[in-house]
């Protein structure tokens, strides 16, 4: 049921972009796209609150709720969508659908893997079916690009890669993902299970609480989103998409200097800017990407971003907690040791509770049960004299206990998200001048240009005869995927021969 939910949600985040691409003009398409992405964003947070209070009801009803927003959103779609982008004949491409499918499918069931314990050590990343299966996974991957460039009609337009925009945008979107889908998980970990019960909350209720608490970061998301992209349909992209990452990259240092029992204003002002950042870079790159694309290869196009984009969310999960795994294994077992002795639980005891992989640890601290009673377990508590055992299971003991050495996995998994960021920025900056490639358009700076277009002996438009002030500045003419030209009418063709001309 979860491959099915992940093939209707590619069906649809992919579609999206190419039918409001399709649908405006590219002086709307930022603003269009900035649009659809914040009712993404803001969808995903109210589902974490609406999570956080049906789960303790009954956990069922947080996947039955998605129903009559699936059946609104179908019989809407069939009774106002209209298609209108460009569908040139093609058979399917079943050997790059197979290689792809299955080389990506590898590595990421690899990573998730990963961060399991395997044998003595707190990760999966010695594990030879681990190792194995990112291993063919790649080489799988490695088989379908050789396998796009002998198709007549390939699944993935690895030409699309020579245009500039396209290719860096792509990666500008794979990097802020990367640190994007991080967070969420730090700050659901952060809050659910250190913040929100040491200031006086029960376990069962921080799912709830969390969710609420991260609203200033959808606040952020929804205020700069469409504005970004408003403006850059104006002004481009490259402005907007670097300063946004820049300023994603010092919220993430702002994180990591905060206290893990941090005061709550400075902590919702920093994910305010987060989110201003994001929605600062999310619209403007994306409508630089569709943007740069032909009319004819827009939905490929879109299935390529929304591709790099989902897998870097994975990819996120992996890496972060591989980090926050590594720098938790230093010094939580030590912690857990010396914390459990020190209230009266039995040596042996609390050698196995330490002994357990920290990534257990973790999951004990965000899914909503009391994390001691879990871990010791009524045989051990029952044992204990009744105010021990209290204060063991309450609020504050196992939020203090996990503290500091959560500060140092944080330490570690934000540098890496502002390491992301900042990549990101610099690829963003290396886009080149705002590019177009529409019907009829390129543009450099702000200014439109003209391309010039050649015609061939029979009158008929042809290829441009070489890269003239059109193409934008630092930005090749995309190779095979068309030349952009301009507004200016072709011209006629000549009048057919006298009928006693040679």
């Amino acid at each position: 049921m979860r491959v099915l939910q992940g093939v209707g949600g590619a069906m649809l985040m992919a579609n999206s972009n190419a039918i409001l691409t399709d649908a405006f003009p590219a002086r709307q398409r930022g603003l269009a796209l900035g649009l659809n992405q914040v009712a993404g964003i803001t969808g995903s947070f109210v589902g974490l609150v609406l999570g956080g209070l049906l789960g303790p009801v009954n956990w069922r009803l947080v996947f039955l709720v998605s129903v009559p927003f699936g059946v609104f959103g179908t019989v809407w779609a069939y009774r106002k969508l209209r298609d209108t982008g460009v569908r040139p004949p093609a058979r399917p491409d079943w050997w790059g659908n197979l290689t792809f499918a299955a080389g990506l499918i590898a590595v990421l069931a690899g990573i998730t893997y990963g961060i399991q314990p395997y044998g003595g050590h707190t990760m999966g990343w010695s594990n030879p079916a681990v190792l194995a299966t990112m291993a063919g996974g790649a080489l799988l991957l490695a088989v379908f690009c050789v396998v796009e460039t002998r198709v007549p009609a390939p699944m993935f337009r690895l030409g699309l890669f020579r245009i500039r925009a396209f290719a860096a945008g792509n990666l500008a979107s794979l990097l802020a993902s990367l640190g994007r889908g991080g967070l969420m998980f730090l700050l659901i970990i952060w809050l659910q299970g250190i913040w929100l019960p040491r200031h006086g909350y029960g376990f069962t209720e921080t799912p709830l609480w969390a969710g609420i608490y991260m609203l200033p970061l959808t606040l952020g998301f929804l205020v700069a989103g469409p504005v970004s992209g408003w403006a850059s349909d104006r002004f481009g992209a490259r402005t907007f998409a670097t300063g946004g990452m820049l300023l994603a990259a010092g919220t993430f240092l702002a994180l990591q200097s905060l206290p893990v029992d941090f005061g709550y204003p400075s902590f919702a002002l920093i994910l305010l800017l987060n989110g201003i950042g994001m929605g600062l870079f999310a619209a403007p790159n994306r409508a630089a990407v569709m943007n740069s694309l032909p009319p004819d290869q827009r939905g490929v196009g879109a299935g390529i971003s929304t591709t790099f984009q989902n897998s870097a969310m994975v990819l996120s999960i992996g890496i972060f907690f591989s980090l926050m795994i590594a720098g938790l294994a230093g010094t939580l077992p030590r912690a857990l040791t010396s914390g459990l002795t020190a209230q009266g639980v039995p040596v042996a005891d609390a050698a196995k509770v330490a002994a357990l992989p920290p990534v257990g640890v973790l999951f004990a601290s965000l899914l909503g049960y009391n994390p001691v009673r879990t871990l010791l377990g009524p045989q051990v508590l029952d044992r204990l004299p009744p105010d021990r055992a209290a204060y063991l299971t309450g609020r504050e003991f196992f939020p203090q206990l996990i503290s500091q050495p959560f500060s140092d996995g944080l330490a570690v998994a934000f540098g890496f998200a502002t390491a992301a960021c900042l990549i990101a920025a610099v690829a963003s900056l290396l886009r080149g001048g705002r590019y177009v490639h529409d019907d009829d358009r390129a543009f450099t700076g702000t200014r439109q240009a003209p391309v010039p277009v050649t015609t061939t002996a029979a009158g008929k438009p042809g290829p441009a005869a070489a890269a003239g002030p059109g193409t934008p500045t630092g930005t090749a003419a995309p190779t095979g995927t068309g030349t952009a030209k301009t507004g200016a009418p072709s011209p006629p063709p000549p009048p057919p021969p006298h009928p006693r001309s040679p």
